[in-house]
């Protein structure tokens, strides 16, 4: 999944270190491995690979993690899949 990329530094994620309280939901429900906990806090360690599922968000106990679902690439990538990624494919 890493090599799965639409347009660098359009994704709306964003963590909040401060909120963070270590629990790591983020890192385990994330499908592309965005997130990476060090020193017991979430890293967002490969941003550009963040297709605005939204799940970090949704799962996040203390809202620490904000990012606006399909904004970004998560059309383009699921067509990427389906229609294989060298198609003529419109994003959103």
């Amino acid at each position: 999944m890493k090599n799965f990329r639409y347009l660098p530094n359009v994704v709306t994620l964003s963590l909040d270190q401060i909120k963070c309280i270590g629990c790591s939901m983020c890192e385990t429900v994330c499908p592309h491995q965005v997130f990476e906990m060090q020193d017991r806090k979430a890293q967002i360690v490969d941003l550009d690979a963040c297709m605005e599922c939204g799940a970090c968000a949704s799962n996040c106990p203390v809202e620490a993690i904000s990012v606006t679902p399909g904004v970004g690439c998560a059309s383009y990538i699921i067509k990427a899949w389906i229609y294989g990624k060298d198609a003529n494919i419109e994003c959103c």
